[in-house]
């Protein structure tokens, strides 16, 4: 079995003093303070954070604030929510507070795509042909945004809709907080139920490897569940050091999980073995439950 990343290049990320000691940073007080989102691409991770209106860069062990947006409700990225890269690596951003989704530009500038077109944008993912869907919660809908931007079109109407992925064969996987809660759309359109019912507590992200098994990330019940071709979802990786996993990426054998109540980001092998990446200086004090 191998992971992939849609559109993403494999490639593993080199952490070994990081994961002693934690992330180089200038100031104690410039770090991620509820990281909600993750997107991996080779050596690169972005974290969507939603307390400090920004987004953190983690390059080999450096942690640096790519964008730090205003306090100002109705500015960009006052209220992102998630983060991914875009099919020519570019990345994106969702914002509720400007209703708004954003791929920055070589100078690191966020570009609005839909005019205020997407109302709380909980997720992104993007297709073989580099269109964006987006997962829309305030009108419950999935909404496609073409590569260039512009006007939104529904994709389809599911309650609760959460996280987004687009699988090796470009079908979309949608997470759900409600009756049903894990779907996959066909690129033509057809809509299928993969988990039926309430089977996880409060799930928020999903992530899909080449063998079309997916993984959902389950705040509520500090839980990661691995759900086979199918198959029911098993618990696959369950409690301590998770506190409230919520946002997932996957890249080459690995996949990643950020948790802004541990303040950290794990990474999690093919066999389930976890190891954790803090997000805060050496001797800091752990992040309040």
């Amino acid at each position: 079995m191998k992971f992939t990343r849609n559109l993403l290049a494999t490639g593993a990320i080199g952490m070994a003093a990081l994961l002693v000691s934690g992330p180089t940073m200038t100031n104690a007080q410039d770090s991620p303070q509820y990281p909600l989102s993750i997107a991996v691409s080779g050596s690169t991770m972005m974290l969507a954070d939603r307390e400090l209106h920004g987004v953190w860069k983690l390059e080999n062990g450096e942690l640096s604030a790519y964008f730090m947006g205003s306090k100002k409700f109705r500015t960009p990225l006052n209220a992102i929510r998630c983060v991914e890269f875009d099919s020519d690596g570019k990345l994106l951003a969702g914002d509720s507070s400007t209703r708004e989704v954003y791929r920055f530009d070589d100078e690191g500038k966020p570009v609005p795509l839909t005019d205020g077109g997407i109302g709380i944008a909980m997720d992104i993912a993007v297709n073989k042909a580099g269109d964006l869907f987006v997962s829309d919660l305030e009108i419950q809908r999935i909404m496609k945004v073409p590569k260039a931007g512009g006007k939104p079109e529904e994709v389809a109407e599911i309650s609760g809709c959460r996280g987004l992925f687009v699988d090796k064969e470009d079908h979309l996987w949608v997470v759900s907080t409600t009756n049903d809660q894990l779907y996959r759309i066909s690129p033509d359109g057809k809509s299928e139920t993969i988990v039926e019912g309430r089977a996880f507590e409060f799930p928020h992200t999903v992530v899909v490897d080449d063998d079309l098994t997916a993984y959902v990330c389950d705040g509520y019940a500090k839980t990661i569940w691995k759900i086979v071709r199918d198959g029911k979802p098993e618990a696959w990786v369950k409690g301590d050091p998770l506190v409230n996993p919520v946002g997932m990426a996957i890249q080459g054998d690995t996949i990643y999980v950020v948790d802004p109540r541990a303040l950290a980001v794990f990474e999690i092998d093919r066999e389930g073995k976890l190891t954790t990446i803090p997000l805060k200086p050496a001797g800091s004090e752990k992040a309040a439950p």
